[in-house]
């Protein structure tokens, strides 16, 4: 016989069925904490180790010194904390990934949009889509950097000149992935029938975009924009190597790794703590997207 008095369960909501998915991603979850450690330790970190500030004739002694209970890190050549500095400097590489990958993805889901739903523009938006696709990125990046980089810091100052020119930079050449994603998801639902009865009823193009395009392009958007941040960590941290990327007295980590480079067979430590923290940073990202992808399907959700 039926308890008639047993309590139903609520339905799943969308967003409890994508974190059960996600939560047995057993790499996503690796990666979530990961990233989550990495960011308290460049947000809070700051707050509670504080270096003590030396002064010149004690900086000098203090310089290349190995991993200690007073320098975890070490010491570079001017003697300053490489604990401290890895703080600082994580927090620069964290911003330019996620401030980049915000540009990127707004353009490469703004291009995917107009050329997925508006055919005659399709075709223009594709070909500029494939020239920026041919154009090699480094050496873009290089040129974009050598020219303006003078100019933005008189006005903004070097450090947040180059802030806005990196990131902006590598927002603008980083979208075209974004938008032939989205573009592809488009065009399989501007075919959807919501999407030709929202149309037959005399609903205008922006609004059928608005209400019904974009929310459901938000998951494969989601899905880009981690693999964009740990695409926009790397670019930097390969510019900030070449010597064009922030200021030295501005450190990323890829400005670490930089000036680590000569003294790597003395002091491996100096080298080995800035390419682990970008190493990890990339491979968290990665295995969250992985998880993210599989948490969004519905077809591996519903399994």
């Amino acid at each position: 016989m039926t308890d008639t008095n047993a309590a139903i369960a609520p339905p799943e909501t969308f967003r409890a069925a994508v974190w059960a998915q996600f939560r047995k991603h057993k790499g996503a979850m690796f990666g979530l904490v990961v990233l989550t450690l990495l960011v308290v330790f460049v947000v809070i970190g700051p707050m509670l180790w504080v270096p003590e500030k030396l002064k010149v004739v004690e900086a000098l002694k203090s310089k290349n010194l190995g991993p200690s209970l007073k320098f975890p890190m070490g010491t570079d050549q001017l003697g300053r904390d490489q604990l401290a500095r890895m703080m600082a400097a994580g927090k620069v590489s964290l911003a330019v990934g996620f401030v980049a990958m915000m540009i990127a993805i707004f353009l490469g889901t703004f291009v995917g949009v107009l050329a997925g739903y508006f055919k005659r523009l399709d075709g223009i938006l594709m070909r500029l889509t494939d020239m920026f696709l041919a154009l090699p990125l480094i050496p873009l990046l290089l040129v974009m950097v050598m020219l303006f980089r003078d100019k933005i810091a008189r006005v903004l100052g070097p450090e947040m000149g180059a802030f806005i020119l990196i990131v902006f930079a590598i927002g603008v050449t980083s979208w075209m992935h974004a938008a032939r994603i989205v573009r592809g998801e488009v065009l399989a639902l501007k075919e959807r029938e919501y999407v030709l009865a929202s149309r037959s009823i005399g609903a205008s193009p922006r609004r059928v975009i608005l209400r019904h395009i974009l929310p459901n392009v938000v998951s494969p958007v989601m899905v880009a924009a981690t693999l964009g941040v740990a695409e926009a960590i790397i670019t930097e941290s390969v510019l900030s190597f070449l010597g064009l990327g922030f200021p030295p007295d501005f450190p990323t980590w890829g400005r670490l790794l930089y000036e680590g480079l000569e003294y790597m067979q003395l002091y491996p430590e100096r080298v080995i703590f800035p390419g682990l923290a970008i190493s990890l940073t990339v491979l968290s990202v990665n295995y969250i997207g992985d998880g993210l992808r599989d948490a969004l399907d519905p077809r591996i959700r519903g399994r």
